[in-house]
């Protein structure tokens, strides 16, 4: 008996639960950063598709901009491809030291600090500020980042309900005497497109003298006069200890950051695994970032395109009858409940030119499949029409309206 042999009776367990996953080859449509190609297989771009892309991250419809590639290209001829080493060893180019200036500037802190991705960051941060004898404090609904980080670190996870800051308060009050504690929360949820309430959380932080950690992967470009983020938008940033955010969302690029006090930044550098053992970014990549950086500022009109598709939608999916929770994020979930059906439903959109992929659990709670919709700044008041209609007749052609 193959040593393996686990491996392929798993993949079938999973199989018949409808929860196997496999990648889809897809590329861009150029000039046409609300679409994408797909091919009809796995990996398979032969016979490809142009689909209305309604799963992807790229709220202000930054991907493809011009300025960006420019600046990339510029950038890529000087420096080359990769940076060659670590940021502690010779991979620190003058291009981290220019973007984390502008970071800093932007979100009015002492400091800030790129890391190579989101779950590097949350997991770097995390495993740094606490261990064995700390307690972290995480919404249920967090993104598994944050929660490899809390197991990374060791220190006890207590997960309160979503949102709910009376059960919070309960267990902050349960370890009140534990030595460090650090509350952590997504701005934004990711699957269900909510908010944290940011201002409560604060006057928890306070009354147990608990740390605050603020994951603005889905909020940064989004919330805000220039794109701070929600912190900004609802005046606590100042309230926030540690302030993590993401260039793969609404900067349409790849990376992360984490601000705060110098003295945070500091301990970062010599404390967070992720960032010490890790080479450094590309140096056209950050050239890149820096560039989207001042479009997210300066470009209003995405943040209020993006707005007013997001209330058009919205409103056409209520008015069809399927019940959305509260939110005004880019995020837009139907719960359609059981994974074949979730399933079905994705496969009937795209039949209909429309690229909404079926979120399964473990990444949601069993028994709420659902197909999550991500609207852009780049998608046409038209099309979002047109995937309103679409989706409404998918509803009642599978059952899932009544």
């Amino acid at each position: 008996m193959s040593s393996l042999k686990w491996m392929e009776q798993e993949l079938a367990s999973l199989d018949d639960a409808s929860l196997k996953r496999s990648l889809r080859g897809s590329s861009a449509v150029p000039s046409s950063p609300g679409r994408l190609f797909r091919g009809t297989g796995p990996q398979n771009m032969h016979n490809r598709h142009n689909l209305l892309n309604l799963s992807g991250n790229d709220y202000l419809g930054l991907a493809q901009h011009p300025a960006m590639i420019e600046v990339m290209r510029e950038v890529l001829l000087k420096e080359g491809v990769g940076a060659g080493a670590s940021r502690l060893v010779t991979g620190n180019r003058l291009a981290y030291t220019e973007l984390e200036e502008g970071i800093s500037e932007w979100q009015s802190c002492e400091a800030a600090l790129v890391f190579a991705n989101g779950y590097m960051a949350n997991t770097g941060v995390i495993r740094a500020v606490v261990g064995r004898d700390d307690v972290v404090f995480s919404d249920q609904l967090n993104h598994a980042s944050i929660v490899d980080g809390i197991l990374m670190s060791r220190a006890e996870m207590a997960r309160y309900r979503h949102n709910d800051m009376e059960h919070l308060g309960a267990l902050l009050h349960k370890h009140r005497d534990r030595k460090r504690k650090l509350i952590v929360t997504d701005a934004v949820f990711s699957m269900d497109g909510d908010q944290a309430p940011l201002k409560e959380l604060i006057l928890l932080k306070h009354e147990y003298g608990a740390m605050l950690m603020v994951d603005e992967a889905h909020s940064g470009g989004v919330y805000g006069r220039c794109g701070e983020g929600l912190c900004h938008a609802l005046g606590v940033k100042d309230e926030v200890d540690i302030h993590m955010g993401t260039f793969s969302k609404a900067f349409g690029a790849y990376g992360a950051y984490v601000c705060g006090s110098r003295t945070l930044i500091d301990y970062l550098v010599n404390k967070a695994r992720t960032l010490i053992y890790s080479t450094a970014m590309p140096p056209a990549l950050l050239a890149g970032i820096a560039q989207a950086l001042v479009l997210v500022q300066q470009e209003h009109w995405r943040r209020e395109r993006l707005h007013t598709g997001i209330r058009a939608f919205r409103s056409s999916l209520q008015k069809s009858g399927f019940l959305l929770g509260i939110g005004d994020s880019p995020i837009v979930p139907i719960i359609i409940g059981d994974n074949e059906t979730a399933l079905r439903f994705s496969a009937a959109l795209e039949d209909k030119g429309i690229a909404a992929v079926a979120i399964r659990p473990p990444t949601v709670p069993e028994g709420t499949a659902r197909i999550r919709f991500s609207l852009s700044a780049a998608h046409t008041d038209k099309e979002l029409r047109y995937a309103a209609v679409s989706i409404r007749e998918v509803g009642l052609q599978l059952g899932v309206l009544g």
